[in-house]
């Protein structure tokens, strides 16, 4: 196919990657309807996608990756900057000069016997200010088809591309090039795990993948531009790009406001951005579940766009109870990855709210019977399902000046300590609560012992393109050149406590609203708060408690414990060392005068 672009440094580029991999064809992505049917026809062809039973799931497909390809390989996951420090203890670092020369020698030749897909894509809204351009060269159809729903493809970036010479340089390949003829008869391409690598040039804003094929591994928008790339840029030109989903919440009389919240890992972040509040008078819409942009605008307000159009979501746990927008979101045309297939060519997952019906072929293409000791679906597999189809999508999630963000929430699975809402003091406050976050494993976890916190900062540890301690100062500094009054609130949730006996003391999904609410009223300056030595928090009275939460147990979610937290300080200074040098001074003041309040109670 000829190239529909003018830009000659994109053509450059397609071409000298061309002859280093040598692909049989080159084929520029329009995005249309057509052409995502034809890459699903090609895969199901080549036996790589089952077509699921079009009168349950209307333009589905499954899909089934190798075992050795589920999930983000971190330890293959590479910062390549020129100084080491600059990469910071939390990335694997790579000379960029060695990494690159490591990389070219599995790229040459890697798409012989494949086409290259050249797939031109924005990140955000074309023609906000906020958005950025990028073009993934790929040999793979299945990162073809989820890019279409993930991000914004084909011609209407192209001819911003056509006016433009800016975009961000994302090659990808599955590492597995094919002999004349030869197909991949069924079997889920990619490299050995030897042969992986996910590398990223901040310094260039370059992104090369290779020998993996799945999600945010191959789909390069994602975490690689969307985060890591993107927190460089952040920093370099002064705004933030964040792990952070983005909802709309609009209370009993009518008035609207926007909040952006991080939560590690298995802590409930798509069920927030999704809920069905329980409290009458209340709705919440989604703007995003995974990714904000932010920019303080003219008159110093922080606005924030969702930079994806699709939802890439974990599977397992997702169901009716959980979150009932996402069940519907995933009723039609959506990629599943590594679930379990049914006898009526539907899917099942644990956690999906009913039990297995019959037979099932597991992720692996085995038969599954309830009972067996092996899980059905990959406990990382997903779906990849478009934005628009979700029913609590707020109509400004495309606009391209963003939202204005009222409060930023950071949390963590925490079944002791913190409590269930409290509010910094001030930015700086805020910044040193989401540098402390963490979540407290269970005995599944192998590498650390069950109880133990893993610390994540900001959820932003494995995303985070530069040293955490700067990317820190990189926040204080961003608060210091803005007026006060109007920085969003922070806050500090967690829906996760439980008692002594290891009762949940908070039942969570919708009736997540009632924290919500008391949030929004302290934006508007109307909700009451008392003063203690973690943050603001609201008496019992409060917070609306739901049927089966007593008053003992919401006076225990809205407790200071002292010795619970002077551990926690002992915990957070552990994790402050790791940072060194780099950690902004004005983070350790905020510990220190944590522990002296804590000590005066």
């Amino acid at each position: 196919m000829s190239a529909p672009s003018r830009n000659q440094k994109l053509l450059a580029w397609v071409d000298e990657v061309a002859q280093m991999t040598r692909p049989d064809r080159i084929e520029w992505c329009n995005g249309s309807p057509d052409e995502l049917d034809r890459m699903f026809d090609l895969m199901v062809d080549e036996g790589l996608a089952t077509m699921l039973n079009p009168s349950k799931r209307p333009g589905c497909y499954l899909f089934r990756s190798d075992p050795s390809d589920v999930a983000r390989v971190e330890n293959r996951t590479y910062i390549a900057c020129r100084n080491r420090e600059d990469a910071g203890p939390s990335n694997n670092w790579a000379d960029p000069a060695e990494l690159k020369a490591t990389m070219r020698e599995l790229y040459d030749g890697c798409m012989v016997g494949r086409t290259m897909y050249v797939i031109p894509f924005t990140m955000g809204p074309l023609g906000s200010d906020i958005s950025r351009i990028g073009v993934e060269l790929t040999d793979s159809p299945y990162v073809v088809a989820n890019m279409h729903i993930m991000t914004r493809v084909g011609n209407g970036v192209i001819k911003l591309l056509d006016d433009q010479a800016d975009f961000i340089p994302c090659l990808h390949s599955v590492g597995k090039p094919l002999a004349a003829g030869a197909s991949d008869e069924g079997t889920w391409p990619c490299a050995p795990l030897e042969d992986k690598f996910i590398s990223h040039f901040p310094e260039e804003r370059l992104i090369w993948s290779y020998g993996s094929g799945y999600g945010g591994n191959a789909l390069l928008g994602k975490k690689c531009l969307a985060l890591r790339i993107a927190s460089v840029a952040a920093r370099d030109e002064g705004w933030l790009a964040e792990h952070m989903l983005i909802l709309k919440i609009t209370c009993p009389e009518g008035k609207h406001r926007y909040v952006a919240a991080a939560f590690p890992s298995a802590c409930g972040k798509t069920n927030l951005a999704m809920l069905i509040p329980t409290l009458p008078g209340w709705t919440v819409e989604t703007i995003g579940d995974d990714i904000a942009w932010m920019r303080f605008d003219e008159e110093g307000y922080l606005h924030a766009i969702n930079p994806e159009t699709g939802f890439f979501g974990v599977a397992p746990g997702t169901s009716q109870e959980s979150n009932p927008n996402a069940m519907t979101s995933i009723q039609r045309n959506t990629i599943f990855t590594n679930v379990a297939l049914t006898e009526d060519q539907d899917i099942w997952w644990e956690g999906i709210g009913y039990d297995p019906p019959g037979e099932l072929i597991d992720w692996q293409g085995r038969v599954w019977h309830d009972g067996s000791r092996e899980p059905a679906a990959h406990p990382n597999a997903r779906f990849t399902a478009p934005a628009t189809q979700c029913p609590a999508l707020a109509p400004e999630w495309r606009d391209p000046r963003g939202v204005r963000i009222s409060a930023i929430l950071f949390g963590g699975r925490r079944p002791s300590t913190v409590p269930l809402v409290h509010e910094a003091f001030d930015w700086n406050h805020g910044v040193f609560m989401g540098s402390s976050v963490g979540s407290e494993v269970t005995a599944a976890a192998l590498d650390l012992q069950a109880g133990t916190v893993r610390r994540d900062p900001m959820a932003m540890l494995p995303f985070c393109g530069y040293h955490m301690g700067d990317y820190f100062r990189h926040w204080i500094e961003t608060g210091a050149r803005q007026d006060p009054a109007k920085l969003p609130k922070i806050f500090y949730v967690n829906w996760f406590r439980k008692d002594a006996s290891g009762r949940w003391l908070w039942p969570g999904y919708g009736e997540n609203s009632r924290v919500l609410a008391w949030i929004f009223r302290r934006c508007e300056g109307k909700a009451a708060a008392r003063e203690t030595a973690i943050g603001y928090m609201p008496d019992a009275a409060g917070i609306e408690a739901p049927a089966g939460v007593s008053d003992a147990d919401l006076q225990e979610l809205l407790t200071v414990d002292k010795a619970g937290w002077l551990r926690e300080v002992a915990s957070i200074r552990e994790h402050y060392a790791t940072f060194g040098e780099r950690l902004p001074a004005e983070l350790q003041q905020q510990l220190d005068a944590l522990e002296q309040r804590l000590l005066q109670l």
